[in-house]
């Protein structure tokens, strides 16, 4: 692949030229462009169009709209490739909510006394249990186990039985026009099981009850798996707060024990820092021959981690997002990967074979092939846990070191990390009116929220995450980001206060006085619920502004995988201008596609928006961001 595909970091970019490549092992980018039709990024128009599929034994059909063609059982091009959009979305609710019942696990067990860890904020327990209706009196640890209680209550209610955690949490304009719709969700449960039933062959073919199901679904998966996760874990783990974190490849040092890990599921590593900053294990290593034993931050239990614990010498930094996994593994820095319920590849073993590292799955849901070693992660054994994973990667240290020779001379960047609501609220002196006095006059003209994860479609790796971030900046729109995306713009430097230079004046101005960057490290793609719980509050703070009226936007400029999809579809169900990127496989849909580019506007008040180009698709986002602003007269 053309060097100027692999990816916009100059760290990748050297690991696959000079160590990758040479080495002859398989890799991301030369399996993307085995992938291609003539060239990297075409592929069977069938698929690409979404009109394609194989659920039943007629087919595999393909669908023509132009022509009336259609499937075997009579579905229409647009039914085809919404049932199977719906389908995804499933799935990206299906595991996002498989990470909240972990997290609603792990704290009932540490409210219990019966894992390792702690209640680290006692007031956010008691803020967010009352929000909810919870009784909050009594001991924290009382509270705890009456949330727990709550919302697991709440996943599990009928689709027909209204969610109190979504009654509780969304704006009462949102909710006034879902119940209009029907699409005021019930438990996540019910409605994961409501729309996995309609795609049944000969059940619901048509594609907009489908997109309407999908848009049940999604309000139920912002507000129970995610509002519900990120806070709990806020609760166990700390409220993200501005600091300074290391990133890039060059937090991997070889003379170092090196834990890494991966996916999303913090729970073990958290562990294992606290475990590693003892002078018992920095003795174990270094009796193994090693300066010393680190962790480090990877993808998007990295993401978790880094919002929420500052670096030292033990929590060392972050290496970046998933498309970096295999240039990470080929640096010959690595001793242990701990695989939890993500973003670990299927091709990881070959690496941990040719690099001299153990691979452990730590979650139930991840296997490999020809990997028989794992840990499942279980909350009230995580201590012992810990400590095996460290065991295994202090003896690995000697073997990597003596048979495998590290790349080295990458380069490492800091960046500020660790933005939130309540932090942001902290900087700005605990209330939103600073920003609002931003908003009104002018200085910033809006906010995106970028949850974006990344892909090699269309661009290189990052590539067009940064592009779009930094249009965004010098049109003076403050972005927020979370996903793989923040990876991206962590890496690129524009989560530094001294990026404001790259930022229109406005925005400039606003760092200056704030000492913060234009773009704001707001955590991962759980962190979509987060989001959406501060423009609430914005559209509160401004007496009530419904979402879709807010100088507001959505982008994920390098979307991939299926919760990516169900994320966007949140987004327009919520009611906001939500620009995507590479085109989703639904061009072959004529119908839908005037549904969610045209029609939406009048249904939900959201808007797709589907544009290649960085400077164009901010310019998209920026001309409604105007009009917002001339509805509302600022």
């Amino acid at each position: 692949m053309d060097s100027d595909r692999i990816s916009y970091h100059e760290s990748v970019r050297r690991i696959y030229a000079e160590r990758i490549k040479p080495d002859g092992v398989t890799n991301i980018w030369d399996r993307y462009e085995a992938q291609g039709i003539g060239a990297p990024d075409k592929r069977c128009p069938f698929c690409m169009a979404g009109t394609r599929c194989d659920l039943c034994s007629n087919g595999p059909c393909r669908s023509d709209a132009e022509k009336d063609k259609r499937g075997v059982c009579g579905i229409t091009a647009d039914g085809m490739a919404m049932r199977m959009m719906l389908l995804r979305n499933v799935l990206g609710a299906s595991t996002y909510h498989y990470h909240t019942e972990q997290t609603v696990k792990t704290l009932r067990a540490t409210a219990l006394g019966e894992a390792p860890y702690r209640i680290s904020e006692p007031d956010k327990l008691k803020s967010f249990a009352a929000r909810l209706g919870v009784d909050t009196r009594g001991s924290g640890p009382d509270v705890a186990v009456r949330f727990c209680d709550l919302v697991t209550e709440d996943f599990n209610r009928p689709a027909d039985r209204p969610s109190l955690v979504v009654e509780a949490l969304a704006p009462p304009e949102r909710k006034a026009l879902w119940r209009e719709l029907d699409i005021f969700p019930g438990g996540i449960y019910g409605e994961m099981m409501k729309s996995t039933s309609s795609c049944l062959t000969n059940v619901d073919g048509y594609y907009r009850s489908l997109a309407l199901k999908a848009m049940r679904m999604g309000i139920a998966m912002a507000y129970q798996s995610q509002i519900v996760n990120e806070y709990g874990m806020d609760i166990l783990y700390g409220v993200p707060r501005p600091h300074r974190m290391r990133v890039d490849l060059g937090v991997l040092d070889a003379d170092y024990v090196n834990v890494l890990v991966n996916g999303h599921e913090p729970f073990l590593g958290f562990a294992m820092v606290e475990r590693a900053r003892s002078p018992h294990w920095q003795e174990r290593a270094r009796t193994a021959g090693a300066k010393g034993l680190r962790v480090i931050a990877n993808i998007e239990t990295g993401q978790e981690m880094i919002q929420r614990w500052e670096m030292d010498d033990v929590f060392y930094g972050f290496t970046g997002n998933w498309i970096m996994q295999e240039a990470v593994m080929a640096s010959g820095c690595v001793d242990l990967f701990a695989a939890d319920m993500n973003c670990s590849m299927p091709i990881d073993p070959i690496y941990a074979e040719k690099y001299g590292f153990k691979l452990i799955p730590v979650s139930d849901l991840v296997a490999f092939e020809g990997i028989s070693d794992r840990l499942d992660y279980v909350p009230e054994e995580a201590g012992a846990q810990a400590d095996r994973l460290l065991e295994m990667a202090v003896e690995n240290f000697g073997g990597r070191k003596a048979a495998i020779r590290p790349f080295t001379g990458q380069p490492m960047g800091e960046v500020v990390v660790g933005f939130s609501t309540e932090s942001i609220l902290e900087a700005l002196g605990g209330t939103l009116e600073p920003l609002l006095d931003a908003i009104k006059s002018g200085g910033i003209r809006g906010v995106a929220g970028m949850v974006s994860c990344t892909t090699l479609r269309d661009d290189a790796h990052d590539s067009h995450t940064v592009a779009v971030a930094r249009e965004l900046i010098k049109r003076d729109v403050l972005v927020l980001s979370m996903g793989c995306g923040n990876g991206a713009v962590q890496v690129a430097g524009l989560c530094l206060p001294e990026a404001a230079e790259q930022a229109g004046p406005g925005l400039e101005a606003l760092c200056a006085g704030l000492g913060i960057p234009p773009v704001l490290s707001y955590g991962t793609c759980t962190d979509t619920g987060r989001v959406a719980d501060l423009i609430a509050a914005v559209s509160d703070a401004l007496g009530g502004v419904p979402i879709p009226d807010l100088p507001v936007v959505a982008c994920a400029p390098q979307y991939m995988e299926q919760k990516a999809t169900i994320d966007a579809v949140f987004a327009l169900a919520f009611g906001l201008y939500t620009y995507v990127h590479p085109v989703p496989t639904v061009t072959g849909a004529p119908n839908l596609v005037r549904m969610l580019t045209e029609e939406l506007p009048g249904i939900t008040g959201g808007v797709l928006h589907l544009e290649n180009d960085a400077a164009e698709a901010a310019e998209g986002m920026l001309a409604h961001i105007e009009a917002n602003r001339a509805r509302l007269g600022l």
